[in-house]
């Protein structure tokens, strides 16, 4: 356009400005080829029509957490009106499976639970003869779901995509977001009820499961008998269970599984290397060929496992929320309101949080007080942050953030364990991508540290095993001079240890020592 074909633009209005741009962009358009239909881009249909009219007829698929969990949030969503089948495990069959049918680049989480969600389906097909139609009609999966720099973000979409390469399409994946509380954005439908008793079912589910997993592992690498803590759990899942369906009381099924724990006969004196399981949420949790079965595999090889509770994530995202806000508070431009949160009462939220996480704790002390699970300190987030910060910046997020720092710290400065390993899927970009990097600095500063990072693909078993191997040995080590140290600083009496601390439930306090064995007889 010639400046004498332009328009007086000063006495023109900013509309007619707007108009005058616009047909010159059309204009232009047209005379270099530009003008194309438009593109039809690609759309997730997403299905997610379930209402309470179908909740008697529709069976609620779950999973992802640990075996006790996982059984338990089925029984108690059952008992609030639900019908609920808790996925098996992930093995390395769902891992081929979505593989299968997955897309190419996903971590190894997103494979395991979506192959075994698919591989599940195609057994109520192929095995069990149900049609195709019937299971789409008649079936919801339910599973977390969250945003970040993650690709754990992305999971719903995936599972469709599986799930209809692999002939289910229109199989209905609903979410429920980890930090939605009750405002769950359930697209009108009302079948799922995120009201306080469907949060208090699950809060009871997994939380039994943790306290039952903790006690588990502190007295299954010492039992005299190899399976009675096992059989004994066994018992206790289905008691958990039984109260959480009837809504029976979850405080007298508890007690009832002490007795039976207590009866489990163990030698308690003897050198077993703590070993803290951290990483990856997902690969840190479950008890399958996802993470090579490390839990079963430490403790063959004579281990003591600390495993990660699930309340401590709960407290993790608590302490997330009461984080940001105050650093909206100091940020009151951004929404043009005092105090930086627009419409909210900050000073209430922050006092609900904070209640929130008290009553988180007590609730957690009371259930693992009444199962026999002794001195058991769920962590400080606010001092795992703090002693993260320096290394890691707590605003970054994705993962377990700056929480693997802290517990590496922690393991070390407070005597929690001899050895850390930090599992972890092949490729997982803010473990193995951030962390992962920051970890070396800490290694080096805490040169005393026995830390393992292992990532998980599938296969390549013997390899990660032969690495924790050696890494082990050193700890074993650590921890047979730890007892003997332990028996020379005090008049060390094998009977009265035998009468007073030979008992399932026995566990320490707090010492100078790590391993069980070595505080108790400093004890």
């Amino acid at each position: 356009m010639h400046a004498a074909q332009l328009p007086n633009m000063r006495s023109m209005t900013h509309a007619e400005i707007e108009k005058e741009l616009r047909q010159f962009e059309a204009d232009q358009r047209e005379r270099l080829g530009l003008n194309e239909p438009p593109k039809r881009h690609w759309r997730d249909d997403n299905p997610q029509d379930f209402d309470k009219a179908q909740r008697s007829s529709t069976t609620l698929l779950c999973g992802g957490l640990t075996q006790a969990q996982d059984m338990f949030i089925g029984a108690a969503l059952r008992g609030v009106g639900y019908r609920v089948t808790p996925l098996d495990v992930p093995d390395n069959d769902a891992l081929r499976i979505g593989k299968e049918f997955g897309n190419r680049g996903q971590c190894n989480p997103t494979y395991y639970t979506v192959g075994n969600l698919v591989k599940h389906l195609i057994d109520l097909r192929d095995q069990k003869g149900i049609s195709t139609e019937q299971i789409i009609r008649s079936h919801v999966f339910i599973t977390a779901g969250a945003c970040g720099p993650c690709r754990f973000g992305t999971y719903a979409t995936e599972y469709r995509k599986a799930l209809r390469d692999a002939g289910f399409d229109g199989f209905r994946v609903l979410l429920f977001q980890q930090k939605g509380g009750l405002k769950q954005a359930t697209g009108g439908n009302n079948g799922l009820e995120f009201n306080p008793t469907f949060f208090f079912a699950l809060l009871k589910a997994v939380m039994s499961g943790d306290v039952l997993n903790a006690i588990g592992y502190r007295i299954r690498p010492y039992e005299v008998q190899s399976g009675d803590t096992n059989r004994a759990l066994d018992q206790c899942k289905h008691i958990l269970a039984k109260a959480l369906e009837h809504r029976q009381s979850i405080f007298v099924a508890l007690w009832r599984c002490r007795q039976i724990l207590k009866r489990i006969s163990v030698k308690r004196l003897q050198a077993k290397p703590k070993v803290s399981i951290i990483g990856e949420f997902w690969a840190m949790t479950t008890e399958g060929d996802g993470n090579y079965r490390l839990q079963q595999f430490l403790e063959s090889e004579g281990a003591e496992v600390d495993v990660q509770l699930v309340t401590a994530w709960l407290l993790y995202m608590l302490w997330q929320s009461m984080w940001d806000t105050k650093q909206r508070m100091i940020l009151p431009q951004t929404d043009s309101a005092k105090g930086g949160l627009k419409g909210q009462n900050t000073r209430k939220k922050l006092i609900t949080l904070w209640l929130a996480d008290k009553c988180l704790r007590s609730v957690f002390g009371l259930y693992a007080k009444l199962i026999g699970l002794r001195h058991y300190k769920l962590p400080d987030m606010e001092e795992v942050a703090t002693i993260s910060h320096q290394h890691y910046d707590v605003h970054l997020r994705g993962g377990e953030g700056h929480m693997e720092i802290g517990k590496l710290i922690q393991s070390v400065t407070k005597k929690k364990a001899h050895m850390v390993i930090s599992v972890k899927p092949f490729g997982c970009m803010p473990s193995s991508g951030v962390s992962d990097g920051v970890q070396s600095l800490i290694t080096a500063k805490y040169p005393e540290a026995i830390f393992s990072i292992i990532e998980t693909t599938g296969d390549g078993a013997a390899n990660v095993k032969s690495r924790i191997q050696m890494d082990l040995f050193k700890a074993k080590q650590a921890a047979q001079a730890e007892l003997e140290a332990a028996k020379a600083s005090t008049h060390f009496d094998e009977q009265i240890f035998s009468r007073k601390h030979n008992h399932s439930l026995a566990y320490p306090d707090t010492g100078t020592f790590i391993g069980t064995a070595a505080r108790l007889a400093a004890h």
